[in-house]
């Protein structure tokens, strides 16, 4: 197995690598004023109209829930408000034309009247018409990468791999099945009886050193993303929904609703718990306009990540694999459009750096269509082997997700390119600056990044890291990786815990 670079190897953006005062000095300069609300998504329909064969078959690749016949409809009613919108320019401009004419001038009157009684029979019919296009247009996940594999999870591309080498021939290894080596009756780093007696089941409780565990993890992941350059966030884990689905969460047709939303007992609010940092990162821009000088903005937040679908995926749902709630070092950048491909690289790397010095077997995979989220454009998985499961299992992914999220929240910019400006700044945080000179606003990329998803992280720890005792199934010591070391709390608490040198396997045998 090849082992995965170090990210100050890396050859990208030099404000990406830039340092953390740096990073966090720029981060926090002030980009457009901020707007009383979110403005109306802006869906490129180009794509709709010129390459309707190409995005039908993205939707086909994708397993889309929108059928591909739609793009046919769709296509046919933005034709018509493209020649309604024409039709009601030209009537306006004749009704503005005819109301200078002297008011004896009963010919002007009378063709005055006709174009306002045109107008008042377009204005509805456009405004109806858009609604219609617009409900069916925020249906549209993202264009793939020509790169991206086709297919399921079967066809993922692997792109690189490291750590201690795992048989072809490897299977599940029972004695080493995290839910048995945490229980009450072993390490008692979880006890789920008495969460599923508080709460119900797939909500973990974790005590003692596991515990001490996640603190350790997540302040250690948040130190390598503070390394480099990213801004230390607290976010809300309550958002409102509209928000959430203009960042493209959406369960796909079939699948169990991922989201949790909040009632005030007689209906459902507007506010529901966030499946991710992410999204409160990325809409913490909504509405504004930065200057190329201000991109990349890079923010990294640790939340509480909630998902309502844990226990709908049989085997997989068991322990801390899949579970209703829990903590996730989250990183987001919105970079320039030309920057977006190079940026997914570097975030990659980061995450690599994270995980690489954790002395697991792991491996990098470039997944195909059917795994791609609606917003994603590309996405990078890295995994661990799990041998207590037998499987790989999913520790972070990685997305570029392109203008998707930006469009549906009004996040530009001014790029630095001298092209005259077309006056078209649209609305929203840039709508008091100078728009008749400077070059076009664009709408920024977005990236997101998993640092620290903290349960699959310990259920990888401690299945490639507990030392057994005999056939007894008893947890002699675990192994943790040093770099865990300085952000571990429990002073005199870790006579179970043998700190491995940074890299080093975890597992003994």
């Amino acid at each position: 197995m090849t082992a995965l670079p170090m990210l100050g190897r890396l050859r990208g953006c030099s404000r990406c690598f830039a340092s953390p005062s740096k990073r966090l000095a720029s981060s926090t300069a002030t980009a457009s004023p901020r707007p009383a609300s979110v403005p109306h998504p802006v869906v490129d329909l180009a794509p709709v109209l010129d390459r309707p064969d190409h995005v039908k078959q993205n939707l086909r690749q994708r397993k889309s829930p929108l059928a591909a016949d739609e793009i046919d409809s769709l296509r046919d009613m933005q034709l018509e408000a493209i020649q309604l919108r024409k039709d009601l320019q030209a009537a306006r401009e004749r009704r503005n034309a005819v109301s200078s004419a002297p008011r004896d001038d009963t010919n002007a009157r009378r063709e005055a009247s006709e174009v306002k009684k045109r107008i008042k029979e377009l204005e509805p019919r456009l405004n109806a018409l858009t609604k219609e296009i617009q409900a069916v247009a925020l249906q549209l996940p993202n264009l793939s990468h020509p790169d991206v594999p086709i297919g399921d999870e079967s066809q993922a591309r692997l792109v690189r791999s490291t750590g201690p080498e795992v048989p072809s021939s490897a299977e599940a290894e029972n004695a080493r099945d995290h839910l048995a080596l945490s229980s009450p009756s072993n390490l008692a780093w979880t006890d789920f009886p008495s969460s599923s007696l508080t709460t119900g089941s797939s909500w973990p409780l974790l005590l003692n050193e596991g515990a001490l565990l996640e603190m350790a993890l997540t302040n250690y992941a948040m130190s390598v993303a503070l390394a480099h350059g990213f801004t230390p966030t607290l976010t809300p884990d309550v958002v409102r929904s509209d928000i959430s689905e203009r960042c493209g969460f959406r369960p796909r047709d079939g699948e169990a609703q991922q989201t949790y939303f909040l009632s005030d007992g007689e209906s459902t609010s507007a506010l529901c718990l966030a499946g991710t940092a992410e999204i409160p990162l990325v809409a913490m821009s909504a509405g504004q306009t930065f200057r190329a000088d201000q991109l990349p903005v890079k923010h990294v937040a640790l939340g509480r990540a909630f998902r309502a679908e844990a226990g709908a995926r049989g085997a997989d749902s068991r322990g801390l694999y899949r579970v209703h709630q829990f903590s996730k070092v989250e990183m987001v950048i919105l970079c320039a459009e030309e920057q977006s491909n190079q940026v997914l690289e570097d975030l990659r790397a980061v995450q690599e750096e994270i995980l690489g010095a954790l002395g697991l077997s792991l491996r990098v995979l470039d997944m195909p269509t059917e795994e791609l989220g609606a917003s994603a454009h590309r996405k990078y998985d890295i995994e661990a082997w799990m041998p207590g499961r037998g499987k790989w299992g999913e520790l972070s992914s990685a997305s570029n997700c392109t203008d998707y999220q930006s469009r549906r929240l009004g996040i530009r910019y001014r790029p630095a390119a001298s092209a005259p400006s077309d006056g078209d700044a649209g609305t929203g945080a840039d709508s008091g600056s100078t728009r008749t000179h400077g070059p076009k606003l664009a709408y920024v990329h977005t990236l997101n990044g998993t640092a620290a998803a903290i349960p699959r992280l310990i259920v990888a720890l401690l299945e490639n890291g507990a030392v057994l005792e005999g056939d007894s199934g008893r947890v002699a010591r675990v192994r943790l990786p040093a770099c865990l070391k300085p952000f571990w709390l429990g002073v005199g608490t870790d006579s179970r815990i043998e700190w491995v040198p940074t890299g080093e396997a975890l597992r003994t045998t």
